[in-house]
């Protein structure tokens, strides 16, 4: 016997399940909230140098920034620089500055910024580009907060993937909950933007535990036929986080209390884990039988599933486990030894920094597309609800691998004609950014569900934080390929649109996963990998 009828004995879809969904649904809703904060957090609103005095009649304000602030060539003032000697306006006086021999001698000339900038406050209060002048020269460290945070997420999904497989999903989860706590507050009284940075790094690594062992925690104890479901009904969580984040930015314009805002929630999930059980699959594979006992008779009992006196016995759940006991620790290196686990872990790789890499890419960049940041960032969310209905109804009749595939295509076509349409038409513009922005949502949905069934038990979180692992190095890239902008406008969206075209053709090379059970060991992946070959071949001969 295993665990799959097990789980039909206690019942493999009902209360019990509903309810760990609805625990671990705070997390799911946290994580956009943290993950695409810097739209909000790094904004930089328009600046320009700080100069002294100011007229007293503020229609002669233009004249007055005239003297002071050369233009740019699209004719606006300079953000960046200004007159090195203030220029001779009629009806204005200029100050001290203003009496300078330069302004006879028609002296042209611009220097920096050297009294600091002030700043358009109209759409936000406070932003760490405003704390600590991050403009200018220094507009890049802005970006940059971003790629900390997700080098952070990166590194944790290493830990956690691993940890998680070693010492248990839920104290894990516990550790990833008051971590992300206290460094979520310590980034909120950040005092300088290298502690800022620092802390950000660390909550992403905190964090990053959110990624890898939810999923895979909900999964492990549905059946086969509610797996799809339950995915896409948790991934909504993470919609509604995206719309929760316009509506919190909109209300809190100051961003310390934006971040405590968004740090607070984590409290009650830490109290929450007290209902939140254990996988009684991995504790199978650990010969931890007393305990999955424990949780499975709790799972029969909420269910309203009678158990037979034999069905739960020590003697029956020990002769489970001695079929999927880990012998030895999981590492890394498991993930590339055989085959067939080799091409999974190397394809997942692969089509996990191609999802990231796009979906934050078009994530981040909620400028430009004729709306403000906060109407931008709520179309944003509300695109995803029907992208969930479109993976709902695609991977159960199409299948994962082709969902994954072109919902990964669609998100590299709306990039490419987005390059093709011109300046000027910009409700195309956003329509299609709003398309890309849908598809790779739809792309982001189904890895999680494909991944975590093509990896066995025994290796399911140390798979996840692998691919998890090389997807947040293309989360923490994303802002940077940003900048490319200066070398070709254009340039940002290419890569986008060409890497995401990259992973769906490799999605392509992925086994099908639909209507099969979920691996134990890594022989059950092995062994399926045969029957296919075997399959293959006898349909070839016919």
């Amino acid at each position: 016997m295993g665990f799959e009828e097990l789980l039909e004995q206690v019942g493999g879809f009902g209360p019990f399940q509903l309810r760990n969904l609805a625990l671990l649904a705070l997390p799911r809703i946290l994580l956009p909230l943290h993950f695409l904060l810097p739209v909000f957090l790094a904004a930089v609103p328009a600046h320009r140098c700080a100069l002294p005095g100011t007229p007293a009649n503020l229609s002669f304000q233009d004249a007055w920034l005239e003297a002071y602030l050369p233009r740019e060539a699209d004719g606006t003032f300079s953000s960046c620089l200004r007159f090195t000697h203030p220029q001779a306006v009629p009806n204005i006086t200029l100050g001290r500055e203003g009496r300078s021999p330069g302004d006879l001698q028609g002296n042209r000339s611009s220097m920096p910024c050297t009294q600091g900038w002030e700043y358009d406050r109209s759409e936000f209060s406070s932003t760490i580009a405003t704390e600590w002048d991050l403009v200018c020269e220094q507009k890049d460290l802005s970006r940059a907060a971003s790629t900390f945070f997700f080098v952070g997420v990166l590194v944790g999904a290493v830990a956690f993937g691993y940890l998680s497989d070693r010492f248990g999903r839920r104290r894990l989860l516990l550790v990833a909950y008051v971590s992300a706590l206290v460094l979520g507050l310590a980034s909120a009284a950040s005092v300088s933007y290298v502690m800022f940075a620092i802390t950000r790094t660390l909550t992403g690594s905190a964090l990053a535990g959110f990624t890898i062992i939810v999923m895979p925690l909900e999964l492990e104890w549905l059946d086969v036929e509610h797996r799809i479901v339950a995915g896409v009904l948790s991934s909504t969580f993470w919609t509604g986080g995206v719309m929760l984040l316009a509506l919190v930015g909109y209300l809190i314009r100051d961003w310390r209390w934006l971040l405590l805002a968004v740090t607070l929630p984590l409290a009650p999930g830490i109290l929450s884990l007290w209902w939140v059980p254990e996988s009684a699959r991995w504790l199978l594979t650990q010969g931890r039988v007393e305990e999955a006992q424990r949780y499975l008779l709790r799972c029969a009992r909420l269910n309203g599933r009678p158990v037979p006196q034999d069905g739960l016995s020590r003697e029956a759940l020990s002769e489970v486990a001695a079929g999927e006991r880990v012998v030895r620790r999981p590492s890394y290196l498991d993930l590339f030894r055989t085959p067939r686990l080799r091409h999974i872990s190397l394809c997942c790789m692969v089509v996990w920094f191609g999802v990231n890499f796009s979906y934050y890419g078009q994530s981040l960049a909620v400028s430009g597309l004729g709306l403000n940041v906060y109407q931008t960032q709520l179309l944003f969310g509300a695109v995803e609800l029907p992208s969930k209905l479109l993976v709902y109804l695609s991977v159960r009749h199409a299948g994962r691998r082709l969902t994954q595939a072109g919902t990964l295509l669609g998100a590299a076509l709306a990039l490419g004609i987005r390059l093709l349409v011109a300046s000027e038409r910009s409700s195309w513009s956003t329509a299609l950014a709003v398309m890309g922005k849908g598809f790779s949502e739809a792309a982001f949905t189904t890895a999680y569900l494909f991944t975590s069934e093509l990896y066995p038990t025994v290796l399911r979180q140390t798979g996840m934080g692998l691919t998890a692992l090389v997807g947040r190095l293309g989360g923490s890239l994303a802002p940077l390929a940003a900048l490319l902008d200066g070398v070709w406008l254009s340039l940002p969206k290419l890569a986008y649109g060409g890497i995401a075209l990259l992973a769906a053709c490799t999605a392509l090379l992925l086994p099908e996963t639909r209507r099969a059970q979920l691996p134990e060991t890594i022989q059950d992946v092995e062994r399926k990998s045969l029957q296919e070959e075997e399959m293959a071949m006898k349909q070839v001969q016919t």
